[in-house]
């Protein structure tokens, strides 16, 4: 994969999942960072007709150096184990109930206030750098110096910027009744950071055969961005899969990671279904490896459907998936891939990994 910094040109308004109409809704929201849907059309806009692209990201980046989301299973500085994993003696694990056909609860190996929590998550990261995250896949652990946030990183590296839209009555200077005020938010990066993202080698050679620098249309209001090949990312991300392949070759306890959304649908009855983890993780008391899993509320995506046949060569809205949020992390006995890498997945599940989305790395897990 070929690693590309896209540099912001103005505030980006990237709508978020929910319907908007001027008039029935007065705030349109923005969604960041932008999900693969977005990213690829935005990318197929400079390529030939029916390119196919494959994606990986987006991250942010700064100063050369990419930054992951946070992983969630952690309270403050403490990670969140599942009780199975929980040292005999532990009291939680001989006192605590729960139901097997679940996913086993999680709690830290030391007692943690919820003072002390919200004290420490003030100053700490919630974008990590390159060189942690290779510490954390390859020791299963962030020490307490790496989650402190220098002075100069902002707590979110961007910011939320309103702008309100006003059409006037003709004649008048009154607003209109209808579809005459409404609000977008959009997005402003901070200075010196910006999105990553990764492409296939065919996208890679495609892009740098245009001329440069590139510049490319990125959600609503005609914003736009720049993409510049950064090799410096290449390599980061070369060491971070080198990782995360040794480890998933490793059959004992384990962590994934999940660094983008995760999109985990499932027709069952003719409804779609979306979860928080892979619908092919079976729960240990089912003989599968899934143990247990550290989540957020889910991050509603609304997908495109592109059918060169029917819809000769355009794309149309897709019905709306729940994916799990980035930084959620998988407890399993032993790493398992999922079922839309593989050879026999459906082509909508394919699809949704070229896209971006479900990537995991995995982590080398420590003995408690």
């Amino acid at each position: 994969m070929y690693w590309y910094k896209v540099n912001p040109l103005d505030i980006l308004l990237l709508r978020d999942a929910k319907p908007f109409t001027p008039g029935e809704r007065a705030w349109a929201g923005s969604i960041f960072p932008p999900n693969g849907h977005t990213l690829a059309g935005a990318i197929r806009s400079l390529l030939p007709k029916d390119q196919t692209v494959t994606l990986t990201g987006p991250l942010l980046c700064r100063e050369q150096i990419l930054y992951f989301p946070r992983p969630l299973g952690f309270v403050g500085k403490n990670p969140l184990l599942p009780l199975k994993w929980h040292p005999p003696d532990s009291p939680l694990k001989n006192q605590m109930l729960w139901d097997k056909t679940q996913p086993a609860p999680l709690a830290p190996l030391k007692p943690v206030s919820l003072a002390d929590k919200k004290r420490e998550e003030k100053r700490f990261r919630s974008w990590l750098p390159t060189e942690v995250m290779g510490k954390y896949l390859a020791q299963g652990q962030i020490e307490e110096e790496d989650w402190q946030r220098p002075d100069e990183e902002p707590e979110k590296p961007w910011v939320t910027e309103s702008r309100p839209h006003n059409s006037i009555e003709a004649g008048t200077r009154q607003v209109k009744d209808s579809d005459g005020y409404f609000v977008e938010n959009g997005i402003r990066l901070h200075k010196d950071w910006s999105l990553a993202i990764a492409v296939d080698r065919a996208t890679h050679q495609q892009l740098q055969a245009l001329p440069q620098p590139l510049s490319m249309r990125l959600g609503g209001e005609g914003h736009r961005v720049t993409l510049t090949y950064e090799p410096a990312l290449d390599r980061q991300w070369q060491t971070l899969e080198a990782l995360s392949e040794q480890n998933s070759k490793q059959q004992k306890t384990a962590i994934a990671y999940l660094m983008t959304p995760g999109i985990f649908e499932r027709g069952q009855q003719g409804v779609a279904t979306c979860r928080p983890y892979p619908w092919e993780w079976k729960l240990t008391h089912n003989n599968g490896p899934f143990i247990s899993m550290a989540t957020d509320r889910a991050v509603p995506i609304s997908p495109r459907i592109r059918d060169r046949k029917r819809h000769h060569g355009s794309s149309i809205p897709g019905p709306q998936v729940f994916a799990a949020p980035p930084g959620t992390l998988y407890y399993l006995t032993h790493p398992q891939g999922l079922f839309a890498d593989q050879d026999n997945a459906p082509k909508h599940l394919k699809q949704t990994r070229q896209l971006g989305y479900s990537q995991l790395l995995w982590v080398n897990v420590r003995e408690v």
